[in-house]
């Protein structure tokens, strides 16, 4: 009789692990996962970083993430028939705006090192162009315009006063606001934190630990104690 409830037992325990687990596997097919976002690549990241740091403050590494995102997809030999490189210049603006930046001593469209810098100075100087048009009072209006100028060329804007009519510009610009820029604020967000708790643990594993405190000596191994392993202090009447 106790077999056999002890064999019930087991059974039942065993069917209810097996509902459990169900339950558990299902659960994690049907809550959504985390989105994948874009992220600045790490060999891009140190050129991308220092470029905003010398530029003007409307850029971000965000801003300049997505906007390459848009241009070239990160790629350095990207070549549109009028527009080369990871920030797709044309040949007529690279001339003007190109500048070495990898300290070769060339200024070169397919070098990322060359072509980001660049990117970001020109940026700065189409946000300066487009303070004369209606709309630029925002820190969103003045990047949706320059945005504009870089794409589809700062005359074309100048001309339009906004955003020209021109179906590939407004999507360009539109891309980067709406769906790029949001996903690299995020995914910025997201290495600026693991960046900064990788610090917390390198500074943690650095410090010097606390020296201990040193240990009373026990009675076995006081040299003040009676031979019948009993101390003076303790046997001493008051």
């Amino acid at each position: 009789m106790l077999t056999r409830a002890a064999g019930m037992a087991a059974a039942f325990v065993a069917g209810l692990a097996l509902v459990v687990a169900a339950v558990l596997v299902v659960r994690h097919i049907t809550e959504p996962s985390e989105p994948e976002l874009p992220v600045v690549p790490d060999t891009r990241r140190p050129v991308l970083e220092a470029a905003v740091r010398g530029a003007c403050s409307p850029l971000s590494v965000p801003l300049l993430a997505a906007q390459i995102d848009a241009e070239s997809g990160w790629q350095p030999d990207a070549d549109s028939g009028h527009a080369q490189g990871i920030s797709q210049f044309s040949p007529v603006t690279w001339k003007e705006w190109g500048k070495d930046g990898s300290g070769d001593g060339k200024a070169d469209v397919w070098e990322p090192r060359d072509a980001i810098p660049s990117q970001a100075r020109y940026m700065c100087h189409l946000y300066e162009v487009v303070k004369a048009v209606p709309g630029s009072g925002t820190r969103l209006g003045s990047t949706r315009l320059a945005l504009a100028a870089y794409n589809a060329g700062p005359n074309a804007v100048l001309r339009a006063r906004g955003i020209p009519k021109i179906l590939e510009t407004q999507e360009y610009v539109d891309k980067i606001l709406t769906d790029l820029l949001p996903k690299y604020e995020e995914s910025e967000e997201r290495y600026q934190r693991s960046e900064a708790k990788h610090r917390r643990t390198d500074r943690a594993s650095a410090a010097p630990s606390a020296p201990s405190a040193p240990s009373s000596p026990s009675p076995s191994t006081d040299p003040s104690a009676t031979a019948s392993g009993v101390s003076p202090s303790a046997t001493r009447q008051p």
